[in-house]
């Protein structure tokens, strides 16, 4: 028994997953939602997480409210649909939709990148001392027939 107290505990540390969280509407205080709907599927329960204005609390079934207050989220609108009764459908379906959380890229999360200056703009002042150069010769040059 006891090595299979040892086997759950480690596969329950290999599951964790990140959990991102958001705001709804305006950015002021601490992220307390959802950054967004996210929808998970586990057999033929599927469950969406809607963010939900502060304040609200989490609406939803006491097992997923349970699910979403262990991951930190503070208020959260929750819809499922399918057989909801089995549980365990019913949680992988939440746990789910909880880690699509950190799969759609934000703006926040776009990487910071420098502006390198073109070849012709980093060159520019040679190109134009060639080209006047150039322009000389042709001056000076004497007139063919």
């Amino acid at each position: 028994v006891q090595i299979a107290i040892k086997g759950a505990l480690v596969c329950a540390k290999l599951s964790l997953i990140p959990v991102r969280r958001g705001f709804w509407g305006n950015k002021i205080g601490n992220v307390h939602t959802v950054p967004g709907k996210v929808t998970g599927k586990c057999g033929s329960v599927r469950a969406k997480l809607i963010p939900a204005p502060r304040g609200t609390g989490i609406v939803g079934a006491p097992v997923s409210k349970k699910l979403l207050m262990f991951a930190g989220i503070d208020d959260c609108y929750t819809s499922t649909t399918g057989h909801t009764r089995t549980c365990e459908n019913f949680v992988k379906a939440v746990y789910a939709a909880l880690s699509k959380t950190y799969q759609f890229l934000t703006p926040d999360l776009w990487p910071k990148t420098d502006n390198l200056p073109s070849l012709l703009a980093r060159h520019a002042h040679k190109l134009e001392e060639y080209a006047a150069r150039r322009h000389k010769r042709q001056e000076g040059d004497r007139p063919r027939r």
